[in-house]
């Protein structure tokens, strides 16, 4: 058998662990993963698995190779950084020990949370997305982008925009590469910045119809959130996250998806083009 064989070989008898399998990144990880070849335990609430409580881990990680780590709401909140380190020794415990997590780029809530996993003994490495081109076609925003105005506290800074197809592919490619990214911590851009009114007037152009962008303080937004029912601590801690992260600090772009895959990130268009062609605005 030759090296490359065996090492395909090795990709076919691997077992991954995915949390948030039924989200935005999980779903589209558990996709790119079975695609190589490795076998998939998919981990969300439905499948017995909860973040809140630790009974349900073991059941998951026990005889598992890999796991990738989304934690739900925010991983900068303090119970990220928690949950993440007890959850990562547990693994490393019970055998798992290469672990990718996803971070977000410039975000210095985030900080706790990588340095738990780093403390766990895990062979780790760190995904760090910037903003989801996806987040303006799957979840809370979308609503406003259907109703001809997004309202969002972005003001006029710019943002590299990621597709999560791509994060799902670097995932899959550092857990199958061996030790190549053990140890690293990866930041993940589109291949070039936009504002989130420029988005907003691809989203529009792609769909064919009149949509606006209304920037609003990041205190205003957070009222918003809390009026329609969003708990005050997870308020707070967006109210924040925002306040600091749309200061203009992710304003460039990296090579690390290049790097890793060796090819250049999906461009923001063509995600506008596709998910309008799918359905993703329309009434």
């Amino acid at each position: 058998m030759t090296e490359n064989a065996a090492e395909k070989a090795d990709t076919q008898r691997m077992t991954v662990v995915v949390t948030g399998a039924s989200g935005r990144t999980g779903s589209r990880v558990a996709r790119a993963a079975r695609d190589a070849g490795l076998t998939v335990r998919a981990a969300s609430r439905a499948r017995g698995f909860d973040w809140e409580d630790p009974t349900t881990w073991a059941q998951v990680l026990r005889g598992a190779d890999a796991a990738y780590l989304m934690y739900p709401s925010d991983v900068g909140s303090p119970a990220a950084a928690e949950g993440v380190g007890a959850l990562a020794r547990e693994a490393v415990g019970l055998g798992v020990r290469r672990l990718v997590l996803l971070s977000a780029r410039g975000e210095d809530q985030a900080l706790p949370t990588e340095e738990a996993l780093k403390s766990s003994g895990a062979d780790w490495t760190i995904v760090r997305a910037t903003w989801f081109s996806q987040n303006f076609s799957e979840g809370p925003l979308v609503e406003g982008l259907v109703n001809g105005e997004l309202v969002f506290p972005a003001g006029e800074v710019r943002e590299p925009f990621v597709d999560v197809r791509d994060i799902a592919d670097v995932v899959t490619a550092v857990l199958t590469s061996g030790d190549a990214h053990a140890g690293r911590t990866l930041e993940l851009t589109g291949p070039r910045l936009l504002s989130w009114r420029e988005a907003v007037a691809e989203i529009s152009a792609a769909t064919g119809t009149a949509i606006t962008y209304t920037p609003v303080p990041a205190r205003s937004y957070g009222e918003a959130l809390a009026g329609f029912g969003v708990p005050p601590e997870e308020v707070e801690l967006l109210v924040e996250v925002f306040e600091t992260l749309m200061d203009g600090r992710n304003a460039h772009v990296t090579h690390d998806v290049h790097e890793v895959l060796g090819r250049a990130p999906r461009d923001f268009t063509d995600f506008a083009r596709e998910a309008a062609a799918a359905g993703a605005w329309k009434a």
